[in-house]
């Protein structure tokens, strides 16, 4: 007798497979939703991280790193430690720079944090007044596009030029998350001998008064309500304006200039650091990915503002977009649309082998249907395609279809062996298979769900992978018992006939039967004669497997690090070498 299972649930069962409209509107909704939800999930290289992190950091021009610990580290820390959610904190002091990190609780308000850190800050009246004031920057997750660099035969500033053109560029395309790094702003040096300052008797705070006021213009508001706008004062940044402003004038019409005391030097925008390719000189422009913004999307904008930007470069430049994240995430679809065909193909293959061609066919159909219907789940759950996700789907392909292959099995098992009608045979198999397989999946589920308690920024970033499997066996628990059974029902009903394309199917099954009561009944009945040696042999192997990892030959890593494509090298230059010793080592 078949077993039961609650009345709720076989009514449920009964119900979808004897009503063929239900079945295949269900089938229709789960493949509409999919279809409709699969091309509007974002896709980026990870998934969106909450940084609780605050840092704080102070520039103190000249000072060492000693002293930077205890001018500054020292006064700051003991006063960061007390903020309210602080759990940990770590100090950087090097040369001229002190950096605070402080890492908050899990779900803390990072806005409270960071307002609460910055009023930290403002209570330190201790730090040496040479120090500039600090600066605190609250943690943000950015998740990379691309880089974009610009190289060419024309010098670095013009390359500049083009750098600022092509961010303009981007933002008006929408792609307003983008950062030049490997160039510096040029910038203006006043150099003071204090020699001059105690013959003249003046200050440098002086000096850098004056200079600050000259250096800016002030609105002074609209002429007659027109859209002309007046205001005062000349901006004063060139090297010749600066060293014409006045600090003094004296009473016999003399005056004292910045140029009389100091001197005056514009350091180019390579002043600092220089990037090149080959012999040219280069720039980098990092795109980082919005909040909502999709990775391949925007590597897609960004391409095509290259290409409307290259006609106009000059000759010999040229823009490449390197380190493309969405290549990755291209990769990972390219890898699950290829092992769903795959799986798709084999387990076609070897059903046909085992069962027939319409069995078959209904069971492999179950992996699309489930894929679908997993992105109509995971895109109202707010989960997006990204490394981590994608993992979750490639790793669950050979689950998916393996609760429709038990329930399709018992199903043929049921109409052949025992004689039952198409429509009481599927319907039997479907409520004499709904404990087994709801108790494995479930179990399944809960296992996979313990990811979630792994807490800090791995246990966010990895969350993805248990939502994502849940969704995949909710969708093939949907599939296999509210869809399956139905189309069971018509697969069975041709069955009784032998068709000509199950020819293939028969043979391999006489052949199968042969094996199992010959080769492999023997095989049994000498295991089981012999089960002391054969459990000597299965502990034995254990103890050899446990052995390997206390020894330490199997070792142990929370997370692989990934291939990289790139390979970077630092070289150390001594004191007093300069760019060329540098560009020769």
């Amino acid at each position: 007798m078949p077993g039961r299972v609650a009345s709720a649930a076989g009514g449920l069962l009964s119900y979808f497979t004897r009503h063929r409209t239900a079945a295949n509107l269900l089938l229709l909704l789960l493949i509409v939703a999919g279809l409709f939800a699969a091309p509007r999930m974002r896709a980026q290289f990870f998934p969106d991280v909450i940084v609780e992190t605050v840092s704080v950091s102070v520039i103190w021009e000249g000072a060492g790193p000693e002293e930077v610990d205890a001018g500054i580290v020292q006064l700051l820390e003991p006063e960061l430690r007390a903020v309210e959610g602080v759990e940990e904190t770590a100090t950087q002091s090097v040369e001229g720079l002190a950096t605070i990190t402080l890492d908050f609780e899990p779900g803390w308000d990072m806005a409270r944090a960071t307002n609460d850190v910055q009023a930290a800050v403002d209570a330190e009246t201790d730090l040496p007044e040479e120090a500039e004031e600090p600066e605190v920057t609250r943690g943000a997750w950015r998740d990379r596009v691309t880089d974009v660099v610009i190289t060419g035969p024309v010098a670095v500033d013009q390359i500049g030029r083009l750098a600022d053109e092509l961010v303009d560029r981007l933002f008006a395309a929408g792609i307003t998350r983008s950062t030049i790094r490997g160039l510096a702003a040029p910038e203006t040096l006043v150099e003071v001998p204090s020699i001059e300052l105690m013959r003249h008797d003046i200050a440098m705070a002086e000096i850098a008064a004056v200079l600050a006021a000259e250096a800016e213009t002030a609105p002074a508001g609209d002429v007659s309500g027109g859209n002309t706008r007046v205001r005062t004062g000349v901006e004063k940044r060139s090297a010749a304006s600066i060293a014409a402003i006045v600090l003094r004038s004296y009473p016999d019409g003399s005056k004292l200039t910045v140029g009389d005391l100091a001197e005056i030097r514009v350091e180019g925008a390579d002043r600092e650091r220089a990037s090149f390719v080959g012999p040219h000189p280069a720039i980098s422009l990092r795109v980082d990915r919005s909040d909502r913004g999709d990775a391949i999307e925007m590597e897609a904008g960004v391409r095509a503002v290259v290409a409307g930007m290259t006609p106009s470069l000059p000759e010999g430049v040229r823009i490449d977009l390197i380190q493309t994240q969405a290549d990755y995430i291209a990769g990972r679809l390219d890898i699950l649309l290829g092992n769903g065909l795959m799986g798709l193909g084999l387990v076609l293959g070897l059903l046909f082998l085992f069962l027939n061609a319409r069995t078959a066919f209904w069971v492999a159909a179950g992996i699309p249907v489930a894929m679908l219907a997993t992105a109509a789940l995971m895109f109202a759950a707010g989960l997006t395609i990204n490394m981590i996700s994608l993992f979750a789907l490639i790793i669950t392909l050979g689950i998916v279809v393996d609760d429709a292959i038990v329930v399709g099995e018992h199903a043929d098992f049921r109409a052949r062996h025992l004689g039952e009608p198409p429509v009481l045979a599927a319907e039997n198999a479907a409520r004499r298979m709904a404990a087994p397989v709801f108790s494995a999946t479930l179990t399944t589920i809960v296992a996979f769900y313990a990811l979630v308690v792994i807490g800090g920024r791995m246990g966010h970033l990895i969350a993805d992978i248990p939502f994502t499997v849940i969704a995949v066996l909710t969708a093939s628990l949907l599939e296999c018992f509210l869809i399956l059974p139905n189309h069971m029902v018509h697969a069975l009903a041709h069955s009784a006939k032998e068709h000509w394309y199950d020819w293939p199917s028969r043979q391999f099954n006489r052949g199968f039967r042969r094996f199992r009561e010959g080769p492999f009944r023997r095989l049994m009945r000498l295991v089981i004669r012999g089960r002391y040696p054969v459990m000597a042999g299965c502990l034995l192997l254990l103890a050899v497997q446990v052995a390997a990892v206390i020894r330490g030959d199997v070792p142990w890593r929370f997370f692989n690090a990934p291939e990289e494509r790139s390979v970077t090298g630092n070289f150390m230059m001594l004191s007093g070498a300069d760019r060329a010793d540098t560009a020769a080592m």
